[in-house]
């Protein structure tokens, strides 16, 4: 089990990040990550955010947690620093499904494999932790580059919204996209599988 630099271990942890509760002192840097375009644009927001929009919305982020949802802000393992955002919503217990949603607040983390660490972290907690079916995202057309991260983590794609949302002056489309539980644990046995393998014989 990987560590933090204090020697504890965290509850939910996956390659180079873990991921712990949002506290009232992350507000400030969300609202910073959150009015970068670069950032936001991949996100549902229309209007730049202010300190106290963002302590509405994490009041009602805490009142929620465990029940609609849970979100999580997301840390580098070797620092604590956090990078991100990851979490549920609309987590159905009764069906077993939630939808994710996943924002790198600083440009310069992307690329990193840090994305990738992050979803492992949430979609292991969702099923193995929560005994979730399935677990659903929507991307916009215009990021193809999360679409390719999604399909190599195992996200299959259930469909397309036709012109669905309007940004930067036009319709675009939105990729309906999930994975289940049993693709989820198929893909970490074909994990655990390639690991073991032994090589070539000299």
């Amino acid at each position: 089990m990987p560590t933090r630099p204090d020697g504890t271990e965290p509850v939910i942890a996956h390659g180079s990040v873990y991921l712990r509760a949002a506290e009232r002192d992350d507000i400030p840097r969300f609202v910073a990550w959150l009015n970068d375009y670069r950032t936001s644009r991949t996100l549902a927001l229309r209007a730049p955010q202010s300190i106290p929009m963002e302590e509405a919305w994490f009041e009602r982020i805490v009142a929620d947690q465990g029940k609609g949802g849970y979100l999580f802000t997301a840390c580098l393992l070797a620092d604590d620093r956090p990078i991100g955002n990851v979490g549920l919503f609309d987590l159905d217990l009764v069906n077993g499904s939630a939808g994710l949603g996943i924002m790198i607040g600083e440009p310069g983390d992307r690329g990193r494999g840090h994305g990738t660490d992050m979803l492992e972290a949430l979609v292991e907690f969702g099923f193995a932790s929560l005994r979730l079916e399935r677990i659903w995202l929507d991307v916009y057309d215009f990021n193809p580059g999360a679409r390719r991260v999604y399909e190599r983590f195992g996200f299959q794609h259930e469909g397309l919204m036709r012109h669905a949302f309007f940004r930067e002056g036009r319709f675009v489309d939105v990729h309906m996209m999930s994975i289940l539980s049993g693709e989820w644990r198929a893909r970490l046995r074909a994990d655990e599988d390639a690991s073991v393998r032994p090589g070539p014989v000299a």
